[in-house]
């Protein structure tokens, strides 16, 4: 594959990294949280009208036509400055539609998708006991869903959900729009401050995504496309993270020198420097692959591993480095601890790996 970036993805970055930069100062984002939600309303509107919502989406609808790396370009920068909006579900939602949705749920749910006045939420977690487990929701004859959805982020201001369901055809995928019969949602809160939602279908109208004999390949499309733009939003929270460590590294002294100059910490950042490597070079070869219709199970698996490990370091050394300042509030890095830590636990790492990526998100 070729790892350069068109003049186009580099534009798209670069604006994205303008507008969040504006938008995410430390106050700024303090000011959100002290409101209960970490959901910036009029940071994801700006985004819309600068089209950074629908860079993947096709042109027909309000998209700029283009395709899962621009997406991924800005994920990087929204987790590099801990953004608190749900582009790494949104994103993927509307592109599942974009590809296997009817016409009729295309010409509905796109053109808002777009623009942000619609916002749109993958529920595919479910609580299990212990595994294997029989899936929790599933999908009648007549198309609705009976069952329960956990922490679906950006649940509670969804204005419609793309829910994974087992019928008796096997593992599909359907739309539900928030306000359908039937369907309650309580919120949950996560360790990061970030609202998501408990979503429970009760004999709940649904649509198919997709025509039959594509269930199981579109449910697989969407966990795959969910796994990615994740771990491209962590690859970004490692970026911001290792930014801020090392900055912190440079100017912090003790004994009368930068502690950056001692060797245990200076190790820290180095260490710090290669995980970002692999998460980026691994990042990149599974967006490509998905991006160009491959076959990419092995490659967003091993993405999915190295964002939720080098994440999971990453998270530890900046707040190792910063000391108390690292758990200070008032601060800055005790986000990206805690938005590291969000991907590690809702992933798992290597010591996890024996629930299979497919398992993940089949219900």
């Amino acid at each position: 594959m070729d790892f350069l970036f068109t003049p186009e993805q580099d534009e798209a970055a670069d604006l994205a990294a303008n507008i969040l930069g504006d938008r995410t100062a430390n106050d700024r984002l303090k000011a959100v949280e002290a409101a209960g939600d970490r959901f910036d309303a009029e940071l994801w509107t700006e985004l819309g009208g600068a089209g950074l919502l629908s860079l993947h989406l096709p042109e027909t609808y309000g998209g700029a036509g283009l395709g899962l790396i621009e997406l991924a370009r800005v994920l990087v920068e929204v987790g590099r400055r801990v953004a608190p909006i749900p582009l790494a579900v949104h994103g993927p939602a509307a592109l599942l539609l974009a590809e296997h949705g009817t016409p009729e749920q295309q010409q509905a749910w796109l053109p808002g998708a777009a623009d942000g006045s619609v916002l749109l939420a993958a529920a595919v977690a479910e609580e299990r006991a212990h595994l294997p487990a029989e899936p929790t929701v599933r999908a009648s004859a007549d198309g609705t869903l009976s069952g329960t959805k956990t922490l679906v982020r950006a649940g509670m201001r969804a204005d419609a959900f793309v829910v994974t369901a087992t019928g008796a055809d096997g593992v599909g995928v359907y739309l539900v729009p928030a306000d359908a019969d039937g369907l309650e949602r309580v919120a949950q809160h996560t360790s990061d401050g970030d609202v998501a939602a408990l979503v429970t279908f009760a004999d709940t109208p649904s649509a198919r995504v997709q025509t039959a004999g594509e269930n199981a390949e579109t449910a697989e499309r969407l966990g795959q496309l969910l796994v990615t733009a994740a771990a491209a939003e962590q690859l970004g929270v490692s970026e911001g993270a290792l930014r801020l460590t090392a900055g912190y590294a440079r100017t912090r002294e003790q004994f009368g020198r930068p502690i950056g100059t001692f060797q245990a910490v200076s190790q820290r950042l180095a260490d710090g420097f290669i995980d970002v490597l692999g998460q980026r070079l691994t990042l990149w070869q599974a967006v490509w692959r998905l991006a160009e219709g491959l076959p990419a199970a092995t490659e967003v698996a091993t993405a999915k591993l190295w964002a939720a490990d080098a994440g999971h370091r990453l998270a530890h050394t900046t707040v190792h480095v910063h000391g108390g300042v690292g758990i200070d509030l008032d601060g800055e890095a005790h986000r990206y601890f805690t938005s590291g830590k969000r991907f590690e636990q809702l992933f798992g790492g290597a010591t996890e790996q024996a629930l299979a990526i497919g398992r993940s998100f089949a219900s």
